[in-house]
């Protein structure tokens, strides 16, 4: 077999796809990072690998997410691009019409405008973590329900309560107000879902024309409860892609593909899935910049420094 991976490393879920030459999905993954990037990177290499045995080629590597540059160097990767970039190219692969992203991970969300296949603007909120999948994991945690369940309740609402969805504070505050006031949990979810449409159509959606086709991806795409209440707010209709989990991934194994160079991958080989590896922070104290960069090193030495202004340690052991 031959095909691309492409990696997304986010701060609560990794995801590792293989695209063959026809840019369909052979194989995923969609783990826990668990806080630690480079254990869950190794472990996806190891699935893999067991999983597609000796007869993978691998003819490009693409990372993207918020440990994207940990990811690229460390897996040897021929692009390095981030989530805005990898979400749209992924997108407008599944559905060349698509003019609006949606896009909730698990601490950050992105609303993508997209006109004649092109990404003309577009918002990021990695500040306030009210809509959020974790926020979300948070709260069907204390309400005792599997997160799986959470959209369900929400559409067997009849009456969702009005929350304050600007805050997490708020929002949960007011969620436990309305508890004690006598609610049912069904309406207090759908009425979360509501509240958390609201803040983030306020904080991304401010100035900018969505129009439809409309797309909705990332892990919160999979709570219905979510795709109704963007549905209501906007007047549109919301479209949920298959690979809805995985599209920063798939966008990212698109970007290898389309960047692939004569001289093959750069890929390090499933080898670095056994490495005992280990990462370090210094200043640069070369300029008044004084960059925080980041090194990485394997059993035999460095492999790779990133981080600074300048970019004279990017990618330098």
């Amino acid at each position: 077999m031959k095909g691309y991976l492409g990696i997304d490393v986010g701060s609560v879920t990794t995801k590792l796809v293989l695209l063959d030459e026809r840019k369909d999905v052979r194989w995923q993954l969609y783990t826990r990072t668990k806080g630690q990037p480079i254990v869950a990177i190794q472990e996806a290499l190891k699935l893999l690998e067991r999983d597609t045995g000796n007869g993978l080629t691998v003819l490009g590597v693409g990372a993207t997410g918020s440990g994207r540059n940990l990811a690229g160097h460390l897996l040897g990767a021929d692009v390095i691009k981030n989530e805005i970039i990898a979400h749209a190219v992924a997108a407008i692969d599944c559905m060349p019409e698509v003019r609006t992203i949606l896009e909730i991970g698990g601490q950050d969300s992105k609303l993508i405008i997209i006109r004649n296949g092109v990404v003309v603007d577009f918002a990021m909120n990695t500040v306030c973590a009210a809509g959020t999948g974790s926020f979300l994991d948070h709260q069907a945690s204390r309400l005792g329900i599997p997160i799986e369940e959470f959209g369900e309740y929400a559409l067997s609402s009849s009456s969702p309560v009005r929350l304050a969805g600007r805050c997490t504070v708020f929002a949960e505050s007011d969620m436990i107000h309305k508890q004690q006031s006598g609610h049912k949990v069904e309406d207090i979810i759908a009425g979360l879902c509501e509240a958390l449409v609201r803040n983030y159509l306020n904080n991304l959606g401010r100035g900018k024309e969505i129009l439809e086709p409309v797309v909705f991806q990332g892990g919160v795409a999979a709570n219905k409860g979510i795709k109704k209440a963007f549905e209501e707010e906007l007047k549109k209709e919301v479209e949920v892609v298959q690979n809805h989990l995985i599209m920063g991934a798939i966008g990212a194994a698109i970007l290898s593909m389309e960047n692939r160079g004569d001289n093959g991958s750069n890929f390090r080989g499933f080898s670095i899935a056994r490495e005992i590896l280990a990462t370090k922070t210094f200043t640069c104290e070369d300029c008044s910049n004084s960059c925080t960069v980041v090194s990485i090193a394997g059993e035999e030495g460095a492999i790779a420094s990133w981080g600074g202004t300048c970019g004279k340690w990017e990618g330098n052991p």
